[in-house]
């Protein structure tokens, strides 16, 4: 029987920011104390940065989705919390 072991490799791209020294030798000094680095907070902050919103929009494209279902008239407080 034999294995065939597969690599995958996943390029990164270098990219140069700026910020406060005395910022930078901060988070860093947090990230030691969170046992990762900075480079690697930073890539996790990219990731939620860029699916910020997409929540929002699917929730948009739901709701027209179901626009066509209208309740025909305005419920009291009590008609909303009948089980």
């Amino acid at each position: 029987m034999y294995t065939n072991i597969v690599y995958i490799y996943k390029m990164l791209k270098n990219i140069t920011l700026s910020a406060d020294q005395d910022l930078i030798k901060r988070a860093r000094a947090k990230a030691r104390k969170e046992n990762t680095t900075l480079n690697s907070r930073f890539r996790e902050w990219l990731k939620r940065y860029i699916h910020r919103g997409d929540r929002s929009q699917a929730y948009d494209d739901l709701m027209a989705k179901l626009d066509y279902a209208q309740p025909g008239k305005k419920f009291s407080r009590d008609e909303l919390n009948e089980r």
